[in-house]
């Protein structure tokens, strides 16, 4: 036990005291409980979903480069190799966007994602006779969007 003043009235008094015996001044202050937030199911999927998708921006683009390289030495006239980099830079734009707006109380951040998911997977139909994989990277778009929709209908219900 050691010796303390009080901040108070000035007077020794024991450093476990809880109060000043003298004053009543409060020395010892209970430390404040901390409240642990979860992020929850939802916050890591939409987290795990955006660095892949961005992950997924690079290759696609290195398709898309080479394919738009390739229809234009053939000149085919496709645009495959166009609606890869479209598909592409949706799926970037959505990563990014879900990754950033993860834990957000508001569903604004998952919904902006589902539309842009939605959007590249819609652009990557349509006949695609040089870029075979584009169909797959689409559908990979539009099941990523389907899971942001509904997670934001899912968080919207938790909270």
């Amino acid at each position: 036990m050691a010796l303390i003043y009080c901040r108070e009235c000035g007077k020794e008094i024991s450093d476990k005291a809880e109060k000043c015996p003298h004053c009543g001044f409060p020395l010892q202050a209970k430390p404040p409980v901390k409240i642990k937030k979860e992020k929850g199911f939802w916050s890591a999927g939409r987290l795990t979903i955006g660095i892949i998708s961005m992950v997924l921006f690079f290759l696609i683009s290195l398709q898309s480069c080479a394919v738009g390289l390739g229809n234009a030495i053939t000149e085919n006239g496709s645009t495959s190799g166009t609606s890869g980099a479209l598909l592409a830079l949706m799926m970037l734009i959505a990563g990014i966007v879900g990754v950033c707006t993860r834990n957000s109380k508001s569903k604004g951040g998952a919904i902006t994602s589902t539309i842009f998911y939605l959007f590249g997977a819609v652009s990557s139909m349509g006949p695609q006779d040089t870029y075979g994989d584009l169909p797959i990277w689409g559908i990979v778009s539009f099941c990523f969007g389907i899971v942001f929709l509904i997670s934001a209908i899912k968080t919207q219900k938790e909270r």
